[in-house]
């Protein structure tokens, strides 16, 4: 049986990474990163091919952020990067988990579990269209 990878964004940290005035929003933030990874799901990305099981997980104001087609959404109770671990320790035996951050330590704990990490560039742009030089 084949398995999709799963696909684990930290909302917190990709949102973050771009001085773009998501401090004012977090929720409209989280939203906007949200429905621009909804195209992943299909294509998957860069070393992890789709379809894919993706994930976004935020935290704080931007809880309750609803899922869409293609992108399910974990409100984290507590700490956000406590939920992105227990995502990747608990998934289905050999299946590829991917991590979206660039927070070394959580990578630290999810590489631990055998994840992989990209950076938020990764998922910067819509899937599909050209990412400029950032």
């Amino acid at each position: 049986m084949v398995t999709s990878a799963l696909v684990i964004v930290d909302a917190a940290n990709v949102v973050g990474s771009v001085p773009d005035g998501w401090w004012r929003d977090r929720r409209g933030a989280a939203e906007r990163l949200r429905d621009r990874l909804a195209g992943y799901a299909e294509t998957g990305l860069p070393g992890c091919p789709g379809p894919v099981d993706l994930v976004l997980v935020v935290e704080g104001a931007a809880r309750g952020v609803e899922p869409v087609a293609g992108v399910r959404v974990e409100s984290a109770p507590g700490s956000g990067d406590d939920t992105i671990v227990e995502l990747a320790a608990a998934r289905a035996p050999g299946s590829t988990c991917l991590v979206v951050t660039a927070d070394r330590e959580l990578r630290r704990r999810v590489e631990a579990h055998g994840a992989r990490c990209v950076g938020p560039r990764a998922v910067r742009h819509p899937a599909g269209e050209a990412a400029d030089a950032d």
